[in-house]
């Protein structure tokens, strides 16, 4: 099983580097473009609602309630009835998220309202932030049609997922970055807005992965016409599932939420310099912690229709060894390199020392949350696969009451960097709640084994990050610099300290065999 899991695991991860690099690259034209000023402030908003929803109706709660219905579906072989559900979820699923868009591209300055209340307040009073106000909600009728494109993308990618094709949607991603990089270089260029043009290729890209992946539908015989069904006894466990999951799955998001409601009573440049700090977040969390949640629910969800309450921890154990084997490094790589990651990745054009220097207080910030933010992506499907989501709701809301409070005590004194060390405070309280429910049910334990494992990779880590601090040079050293010398330095550090890492877990007993689930 666990040769299984890591080829599937190494394939969506795979998949999800091109799509994570070349989401670089499109952070790196838009920075050039735009800066960390007021425009990439009104992008990043217009961008992050419709983003936001697409983690409640497709992603996010949607799949973790889908997955486990369809597994069962399928696995009793009659694709028949594996059709008609899939056929009445796409339809139901259809209607409710084409009446959100068309309310939110009717009500975007409410939207707008809502989440940018700083920029709405600074337009009824005729402040400085006013036009930000304006052009938020002019974009958001833009890019919020998004939303109905990418849920049916997720809703696809799920089914894909269930039936073992993990490449197909692990891929798609790619073509949104690539609308956002052309519509960037060719359009923004002839645009007095340029953030209107990046717009425009949010709604290209939905659109494109959207068409995308219709022919693997048809190869496997599940593109079906839509039908109603709401009362449908499918639906009806899904929608029944969905509905806490709905809070539950995105209590991260909604977290998020509240830094952008914050960062907009906030200086110019907060909203911005939180995503960039988000962007190179996820690039682990997407490429590591994702990849291993996305083969490991059908996995779960599978024992526990087959009963076999060993190989679900078993399963569990995996995740979580590989979560800690990936995440420790990229952790404290994005703490001790965020300054030179920033500046090869954004400081040209009008993303200057400053950018990269502010950007970097949060992106440290952020990165201390990281490993919690991967092992909630893993603990998460050992409640979802059991179709329980109402533990997890109760988790979430004390995680998201917890990330309310730490706001209010950092953000007062830390601006903008306290709401990313809100984030990360709350997602280690969401993991060690999860974790905590799964161990008191018998689920899922730490074993000795995997605690020794732990132990061993925290020092591997230590290693590492001596390592790289031995070669780390000033930051007036790095100013200086060209930027291929910049990239040269970097490479010379992520290997050297990747090295140290491995070599000291490899002396200390770290072996394949860790990496195996025994059921």
């Amino acid at each position: 099983m666990s040769k299984g899991l890591l080829r599937s695991g190494a394939i969506v991860s795979a998949m999800t580097l091109v799509s994570r690099v070349l989401g670089l690259v499109r952070d790196v034209v838009v920075a050039n473009l735009m800066g960390a000023g007021a425009s990439a402030d009104v992008f990043f908003f217009a961008n992050k609602i419709p983003n936001f929803l697409r983690r409640l109706f497709a992603e996010g709660a949607f799949s973790q309630a889908f997955v486990p219905v369809l597994t069962e579906y399928h696995s009793k072989g009659d694709m028949n009835e594996t059709r008609q559900l899939i056929a009445k979820v796409s339809g139901t699923l259809g209607v409710i998220v084409s009446i959100v868009t068309v309310i939110g591209v009717l009500g975007s300055g409410v939207v707008t309202a809502i989440f940018g209340t700083g920029w709405f307040l600074d337009w009824l009073n005729g402040g400085p932030s006013a036009e930000k106000f304006e052009m938020a909600s002019f974009m958001l009728k833009i890019t919020f049609p998004y939303l109905w494109f990418i849920t049916f993308v997720a809703l696809s990618g799920s089914i894909l997922n269930t039936l073992g094709k993990f490449a197909v949607s692990s891929f798609t991603p790619v073509f949104l970055n690539v609308m956002i990089i052309l519509s960037a270089t060719m359009i923004s260029p002839r645009l007095e807005n340029p953030e209107i043009g990046l717009a425009i290729g949010v709604f290209l890209g939905g659109l494109v992965q959207f068409f995308f992946q219709l022919p693997f539908l048809i190869k496997e015989g599940v593109l079906v016409k839509p039908k109603w069904g709401w009362r449908d006894p499918g639906v009806v466990r899904i929608r029944t599932l969905m509905i806490p999951a709905l809070f539950g799955v995105s209590v991260s998001q909604i977290n998020l939420l509240l830094d952008t409601f914050i960062a907009s009573f906030l200086q110019t440049g907060s909203i911005s310099w939180l995503y960039y700090s988000d962007r190179l977040l996820e690039f682990p969390l997407g490429l590591f912690g994702i990849a291993i949640a996305t083969v490991i629910l059908p996995a779960l969800s599978r024992k526990h229709v087959d009963a076999q309450s060993e190989g679900f921890a078993s399963t569990m154990d995996w995740g979580v060894r590989m979560v800690l084997l990936l995440g420790l490094p990229a952790m404290l790589g994005l703490i001790v390199l965020a300054k030179p990651m920033l500046m090869v990745l954004f400081m040209r054009g009008e993303f200057g020392v400053y950018e990269v220097q502010q950007s970097s207080y949060s992106l440290v910030a952020y990165a201390t949350g990281l490993l919690n933010f991967m092992l909630i992506k893993v603990l998460a499907p050992g409640y979802y696969s059991r179709q329980d989501t109402k533990t997890p709701v109760r988790y979430g809301i004390i995680a998201m009451t917890s990330n309310m409070v730490f706001n209010i005590i950092f953000a007062w004194h830390y601006g903008y960097v306290g709401l990313a060390m809100a984030t990360a405070l709350s997602a280690f309280v969401n993991m060690g709640l999860l974790y905590r429910g799964l161990h008191k049910a018998q689920v899922y334990r730490l074993t000795r084994q995997t605690l020794g494992f732990m132990l061993r990779l925290g020092i591997s880590g230590g290693a590492m990050v001596g390592a790289i601090l031995y070669l780390l040079k000033p930051l007036e050293s790095w100013v200086s610099m060209s930027l291929t010398e910049r990239i040269l330095e970097l490479t010379l550090m992520i290997g050297t300290g990747a090295t140290a890492y491995l070599l000291t877990a490899l002396v200390l007993g770290v072996r394949f065999k860790h990496l195996k689930a025994s059921a």
